[in-house]
């Protein structure tokens, strides 16, 4: 099923994990994908040609995330490769555990200026290079509106305000018939997060269904999202928690 054919789509932080996994749904379902790397580039090489082996183009930009300036650069090089934006994916993200009390500074401000301010960057240089009825969706978390595990407490302050970023946004570009969500996910096996981890256990208690879940369920709902049957749905969250939060 290829219902994203001609469409160009930048999927941020994308090299490994669920970005990864998303970029290469997008791709299936007939997208060209440039994706933005800090550090791992080999696997951002290796996926770009995973992608090309599909028929797509693809490309790959090393960007971190946490500078400002090489956000805004990433979203205009990668209309520039592509000739245009369809779909905005904001994907890269950081996560430190600690209580508030011993949490760091510089941890602080990782975080703030990964999951949050590069959330605005990247849509604010995005919103004049999308086509009317494009998207923008950004990977939340299911600890935005409901903190269920301690020592998360910065971080889930950081997908909170990615949450009324987008319902804000939702309403700003409503007029072009953009749309605007996230994707919540719960605990999912990626080498950040591994199902076998030494707080698997304790998190997977929370889940309803019982068991972690896969990268391909993540990229599954940023898929629908951006296809044409979601073309009524801006402003919201979509939760693919297992029921963490049920």
């Amino acid at each position: 099923m290829t219902v994203l054919t001609g469409k160009r789509a930048l999927v941020t932080g994308a090299a490994r994990g669920i970005g990864a996994g998303i970029a290469l749904d997008l791709a299936d379902k007939g997208a060209d994908v440039v994706i933005t790397y800090e550090r791992s580039a080999d696997a951002a090489a290796e996926l770009v040609k995973q992608i090309e082996a599909k028929g797509r183009r693809a490309f790959a930009i090393q960007a971190d995330s946490a500078d400002a300036d090489a956000v805004k650069a990433s979203v205009k090089e990668a209309a520039e490769k592509l000739g245009g934006l369809d779909i905005l994916v904001n994907n890269a993200g950081v996560l430190f555990g600690s209580s508030t009390e011993a949490m760091p500074l510089d941890q602080i401000d990782k975080i703030i200026a990964v999951n949050v301010r590069s959330v605005v960057l990247a849509s604010q240089a995005a919103i004049p290079l999308l086509s009317d009825g494009g998207r923008i969706i950004s990977i939340g978390s299911c600890l935005a509106e409901r903190v269920a595990f301690e020592g998360l407490t910065v971080y889930s302050m950081s997908k909170s305000a990615q949450l009324s970023f987008t319902r804000g946004l939702a309403r700003e570009l409503g007029p072009r018939g953009i749309t605007v969500n996230m994707v919540h996910p719960g605990p999912t096996d990626t080498d950040m997060n591994p199902k076998n981890g030494p707080e698997a256990e304790g998190m997977r208690q929370h889940i309803a269904l019982g068991h972690y879940g896969k990268v391909e369920d993540v990229a599954a709902a940023v898929t629908f999202l951006a296809s044409p049957a979601a073309k009524h749905i801006t402003g919201t969250g979509l939760s693919v928690d297992g029921g963490t939060n049920a």
